[in-house]
């Protein structure tokens, strides 16, 4: 193996460990720590000696339309900060070519969460029905678990080969 490969290995594997620890904080206590945000983007510094066809601009530029996408609905209360936050670093890593591919396996990661939190708790969702979603019972979907499952699969994806270009 190539030390330009073992290196990239190394930094997705580093990437993945600290996504993995968001995710577990989002899920436990509904948030993202400022640190994991941090990390991805120091994780990015060598990704783009290591990765495969990483333009600095083009990341830029997809981090800058990842956080111009989120911020609405932070506004609107339907993402937290944190995912805000999570996705536009994680977009880096993605770049404008595959951002399209990372929003769309985010949705349908966070889709399907949604649709297991619903169905593990029947009778909170019919609550929430007849209230037409007025009703507040403290279990929104960490919405970090999709972005890291969108993430991943573009990362590793790309690195297995098998991301759709």
């Amino acid at each position: 193996m190539p030390l330009v490969e073992a290196a990239r290995w190394i930094v997705a594997g580093l990437l993945a460990s600290v996504l993995a620890v968001a995710c577990v904080t989002d899920i436990k206590q509904r948030i993202i720590p400022n640190w994991t945000v941090a990390a991805v983007i120091a994780l990015y510094v060598p990704w783009v000696f290591v990765g495969q066809d990483v333009s600095v601009l083009l990341s830029l530029a997809a981090a800058a339309i990842a956080l111009l996408a989120t911020v609405p609905f932070c506004a609107f209360g339907l993402l937290g900060p944190g995912d805000s936050k999570l996705f536009t670093a994680v977009a880096l890593f993605a770049g404008l070519g595959k951002l399209v591919e990372l929003s769309l396996t985010t949705a349908m990661a966070g889709g399907i969460l949604a649709l297991v939190m619903i169905l593990s708790h029947p009778t909170r969702a019919l609550v929430m029905l007849n209230m037409r979603g007025r009703a507040n019972f403290g279990q929104n979907v960490p919405y970090g678990v999709a972005i890291v499952s969108g993430a991943l699969m573009v990362v590793f994806g790309g690195l297995f080969g098998i991301a759709h270009n």
